[in-house]
């Protein structure tokens, strides 16, 4: 039998997580008062169901003596689990709860960043055995079922580390959350190009024009070994996602293909990994 138990922050997915294994044939249960733990899970064993999930969050009372209790109690009678936690940044949780005007269950009488940050630090003990850690702070619901699925459906290899490739205009402003920034605007800029300035960087003419300059191959290839360099020490010092900002003047060009060059460069590797294109539809 197969364990799932899904935590992690409040607001960061978990009902939509617990719905997505629902759908792919797990018997999954929520908010399971800390206390019937142990007791859920020797009713498990004797039934009949061989994909389980298990939804655990700071409304269920976690404790981790009375946790870790119930964690050795499945280890010793033969149950095999995995955590899956469910990582988000303060700042998008904040903008969730306000959207959805829903209250953080450690701030009702005061404020949601407060509430954020102690949860946080009560579930750290969790997220440091968890086998699976998705941040889903620049996920889309279409983007965290395909990884759900690919990790407990079709059971492929996953890693704890996922890159965003994330083309963007200066005109419009450095993405806030990027963690590296690389300006492209010193390539020839087919803007200028009266047949080229209406397309886009996906498009095959606008990107043979980038990269039939020498030097877009000689940065993509200087890029690509350095991020080859950077990803391992990331991982080594525990970072789970990195946002890699690519611009150029109005980010329809330039920075579109060499992103999706670099997406194509790095995407058959052992970590998660998409391209976004923040300002393609915009009007230069």
């Amino acid at each position: 039998m197969k364990l799932v138990i899904v935590t992690g922050m409040s607001g960061a997915g978990k009902s939509s997580v617990l719905k997505m294994l629902e759908d792919a044939g797990y018997f999954c249960v929520d908010n399971l008062p800390i206390q019937l733990v142990r007791k859920f899970t020797k009713l498990i064993t004797q039934g009949n169901n061989d994909r389980v999930a298990l939804g655990l969050d700071i409304r269920s009372g976690l404790m981790p003596d009375e946790l870790e209790g119930a964690f050795k109690d499945m280890r010793r009678n033969g149950l095999k689990y995995e955590i899956l936690f469910l990582e988000c940044s303060s700042e998008v949780l904040i903008k969730r709860y306000k959207e959805t005007r829903r209250v953080h269950p450690l701030s009702r009488t005061g404020r949601i960043d407060r509430g954020i940050e102690q949860e946080r630090e009560r579930l750290a003990f969790l997220k440091k055995q968890a086998n699976v850690i998705i941040d889903t702070s620049r996920l889309l619901i279409r983007d965290l079922r395909e990884q759900i699925y690919k990790i407990y459906v079709d059971e492929e290899k996953f890693s704890n580390f996922f890159i965003t490739i994330l083309s963007f205009g200066f005109k419009y402003g450095i993405p806030a959350d990027a963690d590296l920034v690389f300006d492209v605007r010193f390539l020839p800029n087919p803007h200028y190009v009266p047949k080229l300035k209406n397309k886009t960087g996906k498009d095959k003419e606008v990107a043979d024009y980038v990269m039939d300059s020498p030097s877009a191959v000689e940065f993509l290839n200087k890029l690509e070994d350095m991020l080859l360099f950077l990803i391992p020490q990331y991982i080594k010092e525990g970072k789970n996602q990195l946002v890699i900002g690519i611009g150029c003047t109005g980010g329809k060009h330039r920075s579109v293909t060499l992103a999706d060059e670099l997406f194509a460069g790095l995407k058959n590797k052992d970590y998660g990994i998409k391209v976004e294109h923040r300002d393609i539809e915009k009007n230069e």
